[in-house]
């Protein structure tokens, strides 16, 4: 892996752009994080090489599907943490500026090669289209009598990337890399560095790979209409995917145009439910806490996929030793959260936990707000959503006493024991949850093969072309 450029401008950061493969490093624009207001410097964008005009054809369109897992598979092997100087790098400026700590950056950067391997590509594929010979050319069909020839063709996509997690960027540069289409990264506030580390590792790996040419990525303020409003069209782009909070989904949602189709990844809430089986012995409950306590706290609870809400059957005396359990737990450092070094709430969520600790004994709160994670007990959810390591848990008779509170916006639902799971998901489906998994499995998921928020990411990134024959 050859040595990355030095990219620590004094005290200001130099953000890189890879630019269809070819990487830029120069201090020509001044922005700020927006986790830490740091000044970072990106090279001057070039807006017409940020577009690959409709005559274009792309690099990777007519690529066999499996060189292209090949050309994943060996830049998979280059991931390799200890070895890849960007991903270093890049751990070390995403500590600077973001706002997860430098060991669970770390753990994450050491992953992520997991999701370019043989195994994890061909299950995408296969999971998206069945086969990956579906993913190569044209395919004859009779249909009603008629032949004709369907070809999932290759799309052009800018994709609005989130920064809460380091996992965004590998998980979009694969589904794009097998959908053999051109794609433009655009890399958010709070993660200027991931992307560019992928991206330029892959031009190590296959300079002049069709694959690496058919990728850019680059920093530009969110909502600049100079920018967005020159590219975001579709004379040169099909598709806009978008990852990210309510205000990042309703702004790309205004470039909607006929031809121009908006896929969105949507802020997403998580949540537990609790059978009164935990209850049954000191082994089982501690066994539980810790389950219930890894669904919050890993990305420091700044993923989709975290809880914020756990809904327990029990009595009194069970819940409250449950709390204290899963309070004491969430003290506990993870691979994904920095336990009792963790997040501290925000002033008005502290606020809100002191009102609500007056009100006992209809609310009860355990922990302080230092760091190491706080627990609420209630009857009924909270009115706020709790974050920065606040878990509400929610005393219920039965478990099917959570399902009001359950909406498309709920992403992720853990159940315990896994035997109740049978039960509960047909109605949690029909409420609007995507994903349903044992208790402690929230971020378990291996990538690959699986739908994400309710569909196939990689089947709705293609353009779906019919000749009647």
């Amino acid at each position: 892996m050859n040595a990355p450029d030095i990219i620590d401008f004094g005290e200001r950061l130099l953000v890189p752009h890879v630019i269809k493969g070819e990487t830029q490093i120069s201090a020509e624009v001044e922005h700020f994080s927006r986790a830490t207001q740091e000044t970072v410097m990106t090279p001057k964008l070039d807006l017409d090489a940020l577009v690959w005009r409709r005559h274009e054809v792309g690099p990777a369109f007519d690529t066999p599907l499996a060189e292209i897992i090949d050309f994943l598979d060996a830049v998979s092997e280059a991931l390799d943490y200890d070895k890849n100087s960007y991903l270093q790098e890049a751990m070390e400026q995403n500590a600077r500026i973001g706002t997860l700590g430098a060991r669970i950056l770390e753990n994450c950067y050491r992953d992520i090669a997991t999701f370019f391997t043989r195994e994890a590509a061909t299950a995408e594929a296969v999971g998206s289209f069945g086969s990956l010979e579906a993913l190569d050319g044209w395919h004859r069909q009779s249909i009603r009598g008629a032949e004709t020839d369907i070809r999932a063709f290759p799309p052009r996509m800018v994709h609005i990337l989130a920064g809460n997690a380091p996992v965004v960027p590998p998980i979009t540069i694969v589904r794009a890399a097998l959908s053999k289409g051109l794609h433009l990264l655009k890399m958010p506030s709070n993660d200027m560095f991931t992307a560019t580390a992928l991206l330029r590792t892959m031009a190590d790996v296959g300079p002049d790979h069709p694959v690496t040419r058919s990728f850019s990525a680059a920093y530009w303020r969110g909502g600049d209409e100079a920018v967005e409003g020159h590219i975001f069209r579709s004379q040169y782009y099909d598709k806009l995917a978008v990852w990210g909070g309510d205000a990042a989904v309703r702004h790309a949602m205004k470039y909607a145009a006929p031809g121009f189709e908006i896929i969105s990844f949507d802020p997403k809430v998580s949540i537990g439910l609790i059978g009164k089986e935990a209850h049954e012995s000191e082994e089982s409950l501690a066994n539980v806490a810790e389950r219930a306590a890894a669904d919050v706290l890993a990305f420091n609870q700044d993923a989709c996929a975290c809880a914020r809400f756990q809904f327990v059957e029990g009595d009194d005396e069970q819940i409250d030793a449950f709390c204290s359990a899963l309070q004491s737990e969430m003290g506990k450092n993870t691979r994904y959260g920095d336990g009792p070094n963790g997040p501290v709430p925000p002033q008005e969520a502290v606020e809100e936990l002191d009102m609500l600790d007056m009100l006992a004994p209809l609310y009860h709160v355990y922990g302080k707000p230092n760091g190491g994670g706080m627990v609420i007990r209630s009857s009924e959810p909270v009115g706020f959503n709790p974050s920065g390591k606040i878990i509400n848990v929610v005393q219920v008779n039965e478990l099917s006493e959570a399902l009001p509170h359950v909406t498309v916006a709920t992403q992720t639902v853990g159940v315990y024991p896994q035997s109740r799971m049978g039960g509960l998901r047909d109605a949690l489906s029909s409420s609007g949850v995507q994903r349903i998994v044992r208790l402690g499995n929230h971020i378990g998921g291996a990538f690959g093969g699986l739908p994400h928020d309710g569909g196939w990411p990689l089947h709705r990134m293609m353009h779906w072309v019919s000749a009647e024959v």
